[in-house]
């Protein structure tokens, strides 16, 4: 019988949990937030709906239940005051019958007073035994007295206090008990008997499911505030921080130790917010480098086209015969040479920074191509007063590399020593072979102290002095560095107050 009501509910149960689980499953295309708040109502709904229809089930099997009880041993023991209150109506009728015996124990002989007794409690699931003897002299429930009978107490055995009783787990009876003597000098015990299972289902019942519902409901609120602060409160957080980074704060930070899908999201955030916040700074430097570069390319095309204008002007008004004209000339030809010069090292740096410069490599004796850059930067070198000090590895230094653009970088390294270099010093040139690479190393003493870093030398238009008073483009240095790259090698530059230091390394080649 309580399997099959068991496997009852367990099939309730289950087409519940089916039909909410078919709702959830419908309700995909619902926000997070509201999906999340349809699971929570789920959550404390359903064990409700399930804990008051087991209930209910269970109620009716008790109320129903046959007292067809296998009756083979005595189990009894002093019942708990936990079951006081479902023992009123023994306890009732105990009194009653107590103060009888105390009055007149004669009258518990009158089978008419005992009907009138047992008529009283028999609509509380109660009954009354005597026993005259080892004999039953009353029952007021025949069938039921027979069951119990031999299981009774003997006489003596009385309860110990008026507050005291016996619980039979088996037979589900609690028996109160009053022992007297019969007018004959008989020893005789009257028993009140009650049905604990119907007093449960009327009592134990109501509180046991009050108090599974409290629970209940508790479980579900602690439930649902663990789900909020771990889940909402996250995703809220994490709403604030994207407002944020929308009105352009990326220091923000969102720190978590969290595992799991929160966690990922946090962390996610962090690499967004990070990857934002560098992408952002380096766009706003790279407007900064634009209009740097767009301001050095006015000063420096302004510059020559001004002369040009000027002397042109200055020639128009001056007869050819006159010997100032020569001069003019002369001074516009430098002039327009310097502008074209100009040109050339902006298409060729333009070219060189995006890479669609044509790269040759092949074998190239290092060394050789050194001797000739210095050969005819020789006379320059010499006017000021520069002195070179050259240290090359006995026999040759072979690197691959493209021809044409390795002289280049050379040849703007020596003019950057020419331009800047303050004179009457040393200008120190070392060529070394490493594990699968030559480099070459270009180090001097600047005219002026360089206050600037050097990733910022490497710049288009970017010089170690202020004023811009050389003819230098500034591109000089960024070239090199391309070129070099290209060619699969790496320019580094050192800077220490006036110290300058530049070192290229190319592959070498066997």
């Amino acid at each position: 019988m309580r399997r099959l009501l068991l496997q009852r509910v367990q099939k309730y149960t289950a087409l519940k949990s089916r039909k909410v689980c078919s709702l959830l499953k419908g309700k995909s295309n619902m926000k997070f937030k509201t999906r999340l708040r349809v699971t929570f109502i789920s959550i404390i709904l359903l064990p409700l709906l399930l804990t008051i229809m087991a209930f209910v089930m269970i109620a009716i099997y008790l109320m129903n239940y046959s007292q067809g009880l296998s009756l083979t041993d005595i189990d009894y023991s002093m019942m708990s005051e936990n079951f006081r209150e479902f023992t009123n109506t023994t306890d009732q009728a105990y009194y009653v019958l107590l103060d009888q015996v105390k009055e007149d124990s004669s009258r518990l002989e009158d089978k008419e007073y005992l009907d009138h007794i047992n008529e009283e409690v028999s609509r509380k699931s109660t009954y009354i035994i005597v026993r005259k003897g080892d004999k039953l002299y009353y029952a007021g429930n025949e069938e039921a007295a027979q069951q119990i009978f031999e299981k009774l107490p003997a006489y003596g055995d009385e309860n110990l206090s008026d507050d005291s009783g016996y619980f039979y787990n088996e037979l589900e009876k609690y028996v109160k008990q009053i022992d007297f003597t019969f007018r004959d000098g008989t020893p005789g015990s009257v028993f009140i008997v009650t049905k604990v299972n119907s007093l449960i289902s009327r009592h134990l019942l109501i509180d046991m499911f009050v108090a599974i519902i409290v629970i209940l409901i508790f479980t579900s609120l602690m439930l649902t505030q663990w789900i909020h602060k771990g889940v909402f409160e996250p995703i809220n957080e994490l709403n604030v921080a994207m407002r944020k980074i929308k009105e352009g704060n990326f220091d923000y930070v969102l720190e978590t130790d969290a595992k799991g899908e929160i966690g990922d999201l946090y962390r996610n955030y962090e690499d967004m917010r990070l990857r934002l916040k560098e992408s952002t700074e380096e766009n706003i430097q790279h407007e900064k480098q634009n209009k740097e570069l767009v301001s050095n390319i006015s000063h420096d095309l302004k510059t020559p086209l001004t002369s040009i204008i000027n002397y042109v002007d200055l020639l128009k008004a001056t007869d050819q015969t006159d010997p100032r004209a020569q001069s003019y000339i002369e001074v516009l030809d430098r002039k327009s040479l310097r502008l074209k010069k100009l040109t050339e090292d902006l298409v060729e740096a333009s070219k060189a920074s995006t890479g669609v410069l044509a790269v040759n490599r092949e074998k190239i004796g290092m060394a050789q191509l050194l001797d000739q850059a210095l050969g005819e930067y020789e006379e320059k070198l010499e006017e000021k007063h520069l002195t070179v000090v050259r240290t090359v590895p006995e026999g040759e230094s072979y690197v691959y590399a493209d021809g044409r653009h390795l002289w280049r970088v050379i040849d703007n390294l020596l003019s950057n020593c020419a331009k800047y270099a303050l004179e009457g010093t040393r200008v120190y040139i070392e060529l070394v072979r490493g594990k699968g690479s030559v480099s070459l190393s270009v180090k001097n003493i600047s005219r002026e102290a360089l206050n600037v870093p050097p990733e910022r030398l490497m710049e288009r238009f970017v010089r170690g002095e202020e004023s811009r008073s050389t003819e230098g483009s500034g591109l000089g240095l960024s070239i090199a560095r391309s070129l070099t790259e290209l060619q699969g090698g790496t320019f580094e530059l050192a800077v220490d107050g006036d110290l300058f230091k530049a070192v290229v390394t190319l592959p070498q080649s066997s």
